[in-house]
């Protein structure tokens, strides 16, 4: 069957149908009961008993292994002699793999062309075929599919399949048996196979326990489709945590969370920054973003509905993350946890005046303070200050500022500003520019700069460049561009030929403030 065709005959399937299917999963055969761990920091802090899922201690790293194997174990003999295929840059190629491996089944996994060498040698260390094909995960599917129909091979999804799902819903088991008093639960939401499962599971268990999804705010398709009444398809998702970075949830995946999560919240990149390091206080793990994502909703759904002394379960999800991923988190944490705020403050150039800004700040540590001479009268200061007391703190520090005759602008939640601008400070042009400014995302591949240089910056004079890599699958790009507005249709008409993810960012205050004339 396709897999369209697999998610409509899962209809039928109802939540006892699951419950048993569940049960009757092999998984352990390969997949290992992982510890619910108290967060003792973190618990302490928020006034909860918070407990973490570690599914980062599977073989593979990442709670996907079970999912996979479970479908994978259904075959027949004809389909396990052809072999398996799946499309993924991550891992649900690494729990394809090794049950392949466990089963003796040939796996083919294709890959992006982007995906880094550490997760394409990853795979390659259980066992599975890698073909790299495509520069993006739907071009590996649509070629994954092509094969599977070639090859005969089984196409394995992601997460939209009654088998996959039920997978996944084993955790619901192990984390009613090691906790049964919990409260809630909170569960990343990518595709929704994960979310399903769980929230099945436990609702014929113990449908008392509430079930949160969790979804990163830049690619919220849960979100949308709840909001549709139907899957829709979102136009583009943010990388950062890749391992949720889904345009369009499952129909059944979607069928199943719309019947039994109680509630759905999303998160920012800077908040799963902080949970990211929450995690690793606690535990000493390193969660990957989209691992850590669950944790995030969990801070940010207790805060809002003032929870305090419940018991509440988050899922690590995954911990397959590039080392240099570290470094954007680390930058990104503490305006996460609103412990740091982010601001571009006008100060006169006058002998004093930086004394008397500085007392304004009342004294509390600077993080940041990036400064140059502009001109004779005004200077544009980037300033990052520490918080005690979270935006509160912040919006007091600016109204002080503000009547001490400092004009202020709060850059903290500007992406543009927190990726490239705070590099930048001091770089204006010399004469005169029709300038406008673009950020992209770049995939990262060889090649990938020369097709943007070949498509744009042959027609038109590129007057500011910054790139930023934090070890993901692509790079972030702050490109200026010298353009007349007659130039604006056709520059417009090379974006889209271009087929990178891009945003004017003419009008962005950090870019105002520190770079344009």
């Amino acid at each position: 069957m396709s897999e369209v065709t697999q998610a409509r005959a899962a209809e039928f399937l109802s939540g006892a149908d699951y419950l048993r299917e569940t049960l009757r999963a092999p998984v352990y055969e390969v997949a290992l009961v992982t510890p619910l761990q108290d967060m003792e920091r973190l618990s302490k802090r928020l006034g909860n008993r918070i407990q973490i899922k570690r599914e980062d201690r599977q073989p593979v790293h990442s709670f996907k292994l079970r999912g996979a194997y479970n479908m994978m174990s259904q075959l027949n003999a004809a389909q396990r002699q052809a072999g398996v295929i799946a499309a993924s840059a991550g891992n649900h190629a690494q729990g394809l793999a090794l049950s392949a491996r466990q089963l003796d089944v040939k796996a083919v996994i294709v890959m992006p062309r982007t995906t880094p060498d550490i997760k394409v040698e990853a795979v390659k260390s259980f066992g599975g075929e890698v073909v790299l094909h495509g520069s993006n995960f739907d071009e590996a599917k649509t070629y994954a599919i092509e094969l599977a129909e070639k090859h005969q091979f089984t196409f394995i999804p992601p997460f939209d399949h009654p088998a996959v799902i039920a997978g996944q819903g084993t955790i619901g088991i192990e984390l009613v048996q090691q906790n049964g008093h919990l409260d809630y639960v909170f569960v990343p939401v990518g595709g929704g196979g994960l979310a399903a499962g769980v929230s099945v599971l436990l609702k014929q268990l113990m449908p008392e326990i509430k079930i949160i999804g969790v979804e990163a705010e830049d690619s919220a398709c849960l979100r949308a489709a709840l909001d549709a009444g139907e899957p829709v398809t979102l136009d583009q998702v943010g990388q950062f945590a890749d391992g949720v970075a889904v345009k369009r949830i499952g129909d059944e995946t979607f069928r199943l969370c719309q019947q039994y999560l109680d509630d759905v919240i999303t998160v920012s990149s800077d908040e799963i920054c902080a949970a990211v390091k929450d995690i690793f206080e606690d535990t000493r793990a390193i969660a990957e973003p989209s691992g850590a994502l669950s944790l995030a909703g969990l801070k940010k759904y207790s805060e809002q509905h003032q929870l305090k002394g419940q018991q509440l379960a988050s899922i690590l999800s995954g911990a397959n993350l590039n080392f240099h991923g570290l470094r954007y988190v680390s930058e990104r944490c503490e305006l996460g946890e609103k412990r740091e705020g982010l601001l571009a403050v006008t100060v006169p150039e006058r002998p004093g005046a930086f004394l008397d800004f500085c007392h304004l700040l009342g004294g509390r540590a600077v993080t940041e303070f990036n400064y140059r001479y502009n001109d004779d009268t005004l200077a544009n200061v980037f300033v990052g200050i520490r918080l005690l007391q979270g935006q509160d703190e912040l919006e007091s520090i600016i109204s002080d500022l503000r009547k001490g005759g400092y004009p202020v602008v709060d850059l903290s939640d500007d992406e543009m500003a927190k990726v490239h601008v705070r590099y930048m400070i001091g770089g204006r042009p010399s004469k005169p520019l029709q300038e406008r400014l673009y950020s992209f995302e770049f995939p990262e591949y060889p090649g990938a700069l020369l097709k943007f240089l070949t498509t744009l910056g042959t027609h038109w004079n590129i007057s500011l460049f910054n790139y930023r890599n934090h070890g993901a699958d692509y790079g972030r790009v702050l490109c200026g561009f010298e353009l007349e507005e007659h130039d604006l249709l056709s520059f417009t008409s090379h974006l889209r030929e271009l087929g990178y993810q891009w945003k004017d960012e003419t009008g962005n205050p950090a870019y105002q403030f520190f770079l344009a004339q």
